[in-house]
């Protein structure tokens, strides 16, 4: 079994334990539930922001413990008032060290926030937007198109985007009406091994009118000129960050190094 084939395993028991604790009632009479949510698709097509997607990451299976120091709401504070088009919130508890909770802390209502989980059922859309999420993450890799279509409506019925996340050509096959977003991920999840080629490979077959985000591996100014000038609107970066004694400065001195190179 590979690390996405464990990871999933385990999100099937854990969505089980979670629907016999809260009830989709109660989830839909939560006072985020009835917020208007932010377009990200608008915010990384507007060419006055950055199309960066700041992530707040505490651990991974590849990497082990990221940074246990940094609080989430001092954070994602400075990312938004330092140019993040968006944030990126990991909610996976046993292999990212995230919580639902995490989505609670985050700046609401400034820029879009897409709870980065592994989602393989409707219950968990209807969580992201009780907790504050305007965007939900849906991984090809383990959906098959049907039921990535099915997520992908229940979503958009609930007024939050999709960002689809492929890693290869087949994987595109899962696009369909109710996607938003195309993400590009460089890492493989079955191995996690990172090549920004991929992103570079796949851009041109992305279907027009899906902004593309290209994910990981992202650690330096050039490598997001090279994605930009390739055709993503999007950068979604958090190790980069994270790894940092302070992410919050090092979000500032990498905006700032990136407004530089494009005046």
């Amino acid at each position: 079994m590979n690390i996405l084939d464990t990871i999933v395993a385990n999100k099937q028991k854990e969505v089980a334990a979670r629907k016999k604790q809260v009830t989709v009632a109660e989830l839909e009479k939560t006072k985020l539930f009835a917020n208007t949510t932010l377009s990200l698709k608008s915010f990384l097509t507007d060419p006055s922001k950055t199309g960066i997607i700041a992530e707040y990451k505490r651990k991974s299976p590849s990497k082990g413990i990221i940074n246990a120091h940094s609080g989430i709401q001092e954070i994602t504070n400075a990312y938004v008032a330092n140019g993040a088009s968006g944030l990126s919130v990991l909610t996976d508890e046993v292999f990212f060290g995230g919580t639902l909770n995490d989505l609670l802390a985050v700046t609401a209502g400034e820029v879009p926030v897409l709870r980065k989980d592994f989602m393989i059922d409707e219950f968990q859309i209807l969580e992201a937007k009780a907790y504050g999420a305007s965007v939900i993450l849906l991984i090809a890799a383990c959906l098959n198109p049907r039921q990535v279509q099915a997520l992908a409506k229940t979503a958009r019925s609930l007024g939050l985007e999709v960002l689809l996340e492929v890693h290869n050509e087949k994987e595109l096959e899962h696009v369909c009406d109710e996607v938003d977003l195309i993400g590009v991920n460089n890492r493989n999840l079955k191995t996690f091994e990172v090549n920004i080629e991929t992103s570079l490979k796949l851009i041109h077959k992305i279907p027009t009118g899906k902004p593309a985000v290209t994910e990981s591996g992202i650690n330096d100014i050039n490598t997001i000129l090279t994605l930009r000038n390739a055709g993503f609107s999007g950068f979604l970066i958090g190790e980069r960050f994270m790894k940092e004694q302070d992410p919050a400065i090092a979000f500032a001195d990498f905006v700032h190094q990136l407004k530089t190179k494009t005046v």
